[in-house]
């Protein structure tokens, strides 16, 4: 059953079509297609066609509603929330889906509609298939200077008052967050796991002067963007974002774990580090040296291992059996051997 659909709530479709009509200030909205999108494991991706007929908004549209799937997650935004932070990268001139209507009107989960964008997303098929993706530098320069883009939302933004204060000190602030994580999955499994802790002792020990605050994607890599006709068409997935130090985003997107089928190119599968931080750069984005993003790749590292570890806990303690959770653990390993290479194995 759809995410959408609740024992009390109106049949997900017919919820849509009818706060869809509202919203366009149309006499009725035809909903033609509702097909759910592949991946999205912690929100759910509706495709939909709608007929809309009568108001400023009618004819044919191809649209994506979006909400929460059963395997959402506390620590993502809310779709109204997302949907504000959407509206705040479009205006700022990021590529991303055009944000159109929240629903919030408590007749079922929160969703928003947002405009269809064509594109790949599958990181295995851009890392490995030139046909997609046939200038790699041009592309790896374009996610670089886009991200420049972002960076330059800087708070307060009154819209996203939601996401709170920035931190004074990103780096520290997001150790000692892992650090809980870690703790809380120690006390309930009843384990532990060196190599993670040895990469948040070197990662407090080396933590970097902190910059000013600028809002981050915070899962900026492949497989959360869209690629047509060769270049970058929208960026997606925003329910993770937040303010803090721009050079989290740039080191997640050179982590070796978003390099899919080619390892060998740094920026996400796709391309040079040089050349998307020459984009980044180019765009405005502060001046950063490959070397200065290792740091924020070994956080990545502990990140995603965390997560992983959190949602096989998941699955292990019966809150949610999933086999995709159950196997994520299985990738710890790699990553914590990822940690030790880039941390020299000594402090």
């Amino acid at each position: 059953m759809s995410a959408l659909a609740t024992a009390a709530a109106p049949d997900p479709r017919s919820r849509a079509e009818a706060f869809l009509a509202a919203a366009c200030r149309a006499s009725r909205v035809t909903v033609e297609r509702w097909e759910r999108l592949s991946g999205g494991a912690i929100q759910e991706n509706v495709a939909i066609d709608a007929l809309v007929e009568g108001g400023p908004d009618a004819g044919r549209h191809a649209w994506v509603l979006r909400t929460d799937s059963p395997s959402a997650v506390a620590v993502s935004h809310s779709r109204r929330e997302e949907f504000e932070i959407l509206r705040a990268a479009h205006g700022a001139g990021v590529r991303v889906p055009e944000p159109l209507f929240a629903c919030a009107d408590g007749a079922g989960p929160d969703f928003f509609v947002m405009r269809r964008v064509p594109g790949v997303a599958a990181g295995h098929r851009l890392s490995k298939d030139d046909t997609l993706v046939p200038d790699r530098a041009a592309l790896a320069r374009e996610l670089g200077a886009n991200l420049a883009r972002l960076h330059r939302v800087k708070p307060p933004v009154a819209s996203l008052a939601f996401l709170g204060e920035a931190p004074a000190d990103h780096a520290r602030a997001t150790i000692e967050g892992y650090r809980r994580d870690l703790d809380a999955l120690g006390a309930v499994r009843g384990e532990a796991w060196p190599v993670l802790e040895w990469g948040l002792a070197w990662c407090r020990r080396f933590a970097p002067a902190p910059l000013p605050a600028c809002l981050l994607h915070r899962d900026y890599r492949t497989g959360n963007y869209l690629v047509h006709e060769g270049g970058l068409a929208a960026v997606l997935d925003w329910e993770f974002a937040g303010w803090g130090d721009a050079r989290e985003d740039l080191g997640w997107m050179l982590a070796r774990c978003w390099r899919f089928a080619r390892p060998d190119r740094e920026a996400g599968g796709i391309g040079s580090a040089a050349d998307f931080l020459a984009g980044y750069a180019a765009a405005g984005g502060r001046a950063t040296e490959r070397e200065e993003t290792l740091y924020w790749q070994v956080m990545a590292h502990l990140r995603w291992a965390v997560i992983a570890l959190q949602q096989a806990e998941r699955h292990r303690s019966g809150s949610q059996r999933s086999l995709e959770l159950a196997l994520t653990a299985h990738i710890v390993p790699e990553l914590e051997l990822e940690i030790l290479a880039l941390t020299g194995g000594a402090a």
